[in-house]
């Protein structure tokens, strides 16, 4: 199909130009216009990123093919301020305060936010929500967007001086004040460029072949039709690493491509760096792969029982990594309890679902210093990784990290910056690779999903005398965080608790479902999950108010850990105090317990949960739901 002819008003410019087909008007702005401001978060019209107007009402522009655009006027974010011009009202409320992290969103959430007052300039909360409610944000959490929406709006309107938006006096010190963040006029004007919006000249493009199996052994790869294929700079697999093939963050056990064996569906077989996106989708289908298919494991439990496949052969019983901790002595400690609380609790795996999708930009510069650009959260260690796996000295490889649209720790691991390199080494050139959101769900580390038995023994009066803890984890085809992770959990697998005598045990396990890596908490939030929902139950069984239990097992100041760490000052009763009045708790009111320094009376004790304060407002969306 021929080129179409393409006439529209953009930004008050008029533009002409030819444009494929089948372009998207996201695609056509950012690629052909290079107006980067406009962010492709996923591709499928839900996150909002791609926002824009388009004669005058708010589009998602992954969702409208360029054709469409025709005649029309559209406004980016660009168009908004125009560099070296004046923010909007609504800009600058964002920078006011704080709306604004990682910035991957924002474009798309200025013009939402624009668009809401343009059409309503008396909006209410509600309607700000419900307008801005296409726009997804990982970071803040949204409460800053909805400030800076009503302050935009109350200074339009003139309810608010144009002074509401300048920087709140430091006063004496920076601490304690808010201060405004010194890129965030970048980011709210569109302006920052992450690194899937970068551009060099004679750049090329990276695609990714993956594997369909979970395991098995490649017997084949034949790249010669897709190295013949016109466009096509070149093919790389793990035939071209020149150095020691591996990284991990603790062990180095996963190649730059499966080099012999996949372990996971969706892990990096070949990769192609064409002349475009679509030259390299069409190599990566002449790429003939013989696999012979392995037997698989995808439970951690039956991963370490004897006969279990074995993932890699340094870990026979397919264990990453096990982290043992003893203190005092744990039979001792039940046999003195009056109550012993049994139970097991899960965890599951979680994508972090950052906006920006993972993208990196490698090149070989005039001094032969291979040099990649990626949103790596670990820049140091990945640089010292790559010297290694090519095998080149470490003055002659440059990490450059870009700004991070959203990481949480997903971008910890050097899952493809190795593939670019060898690319651009390869091909001489700058390629590039932008993953879709799908590329990123499929191959991507997740948040270590966990099993949790939990014994604990307390006397009468709420006292802990024991703990026994074991944590079973998935960790995926890969090391990757797995050892951090373990090593975190059982740190503090107790919480902020003085307990006399404790057993703990984290397992990582090696299955093949996708890699298990960082995530916000690394293992804090699967253990603490288990401690803070067993101490609730227990607390009931007890007859004791939630807040009670854990004050009367705190650590104090001057504790020592099971870690055998001493502490200095501790502040968990003020924590506590400060958790207790903010949520307007009622200790001894029916249905939450009593909070007791004498449990010698008798009787029963009223069942107590930290969920029963919030039973009222669960029952009342049940009821809205209905």
């Amino acid at each position: 199909m021929s080129d179409l002819e393409l006439e529209m008003h953009i930004n008050g410019r008029a533009v002409k130009r030819r444009a494929a087909p089948h372009l998207r008007l996201l695609d056509f702005l950012r690629d052909d216009l290079n107006m980067t401001g406009t962010k492709e978060g996923c591709g499928a019209g839900e996150c909002g990123t791609c926002s824009v107007f388009v004669d005058g009402k708010l589009v998602k522009s992954c969702l409208m093919p360029v054709g469409k655009a025709n005649g029309a006027r559209i406004e980016t974010i660009e168009g908004l301020a125009p560099k070296g011009g004046d923010l909007t009202e609504v800009q600058r409320a964002f920078h006011k305060t704080g709306a604004s992290q990682c910035g991957y969103c924002i474009p798309g959430m200025v013009m939402a936010a624009t668009s809401a007052l343009r059409e309503n300039p008396d909006a209410g909360i509600e309607e700000i929500k419900e307008r801005l409610g296409g726009n997804i944000c990982r970071c803040t959490g949204y409460t800053k967007i909805f400030e800076a929406v009503e302050i935009a709006r109350d200074v339009i309107a003139g309810r608010l001086s144009a002074a509401a938006l300048e920087p709140d006096p430091a006063g004496n010190s920076f601490i304690g004040n808010n201060v405004r963040r010194l890129d965030a006029p970048s980011k709210v004007s569109g302006r920052l460029r992450y690194a899937g919006d970068m551009v060099m000249p004679d750049m090329l493009h990276m695609q990714v072949l993956r594997s369909p199996h979970p395991h098995a052994r490649i017997r084949v790869i034949d790249v010669s039709a897709a190295h013949a294929l016109p466009g096509v700079a070149c093919v790389i697999t793990a035939a071209d690493v020149p150095g020691e093939d591996g990284f991990g963050v603790f062990v180095h056990d996963q190649p730059i491509m499966a080099r012999g064996i996949v372990r996971y569906v969706g892990e990096a077989v070949a990769a192609v760096a064409a002349e475009d996106v679509l030259t390299a989708k069409e190599a990566l289908r002449l790429i003939k792969v013989e696999y012979d298919e392995l037997p698989a494991v995808f439970d951690p439990e039956d991963a370490m029982k004897i006969g279990a496949p074995v993932l890699h052969d340094y870990a026979p019983t397919n264990i990453t990594k096990h982290i043992p901790i003893r203190k005092g002595d744990v039979e001792q400690g039940f046999a003195e309890a009056d109550l012993i609380v049994e139970d097991y609790y899960e965890t599951q795996q979680v994508e972090h679902a950052y906006l920006e999708p993972e993208a990196g930009l490698a090149y070989v510069d005039h001094d032969d210093v291979v040099t990649v650009i990626s949103p790596s959260q670990n820049i140091t260690h990945h640089r010292h990784m790559l010297a290694k796996i090519i095998d080149k000295p470490i003055n002659k490889v440059r990490f450059i990290m870009s700004p991070v649209g959203g990481g949480f720790g997903g971008k910890e691991d050097m899952i493809y910056q190795g593939m670019l390199a060898l690319a651009a080494m390869k091909s001489g050139r700058p390629v590039r690779l932008v993953y879709t959101r799908e590329e990123s769900i499929i191959s991507t580390a997740k948040r270590h999903p966990a099993r949790i038995t939990y014994k604990m023994g307390l006397k009468n009066d709420g006292r802990i005398t024991a703990v026994e803890f074991k944590m079973i984890s998935d960790g995926g085809a890969y090391g990757m965080s797995t050892e951090g992770v373990m090593r975190k959990a059982a740190i503090l697998a107790c919480g902020p608790y003085d307990i006399p005598n404790v057993k703990i045990d984290t397992i990582g396990v090696y299955t093949n479902n996708t890699p298990s890596g960082a995530f916000r908490t690394f293992g804090a939030m699967q253990a603490q999950f288990a401690t803070e929902s067993h101490l609730d139950i227990c607390a009931e069984k007890l007859g004791l108010d939630p807040f009670e239990i854990r004050r009367r097992n705190m650590m104090q100041d001057g504790a020592i850990t099971h870690t055998q760490q001493t502490l200095g000052k501790v502040s968990i009763g003020t924590v506590l105090d400060a958790a207790e009045t903010a949520s307007h708790w009622e200790a001894g009111a029916p249905g939450r317990g009593e909070s007791r320094s004498d449990l010698g009376g008798e009787g029963t004790r009223a069942p107590c949960t930290l969920g029963a304060r919030f039973a009222p407002a669960v029952a009342k969306v049940k009821k809205e739901v209905a």
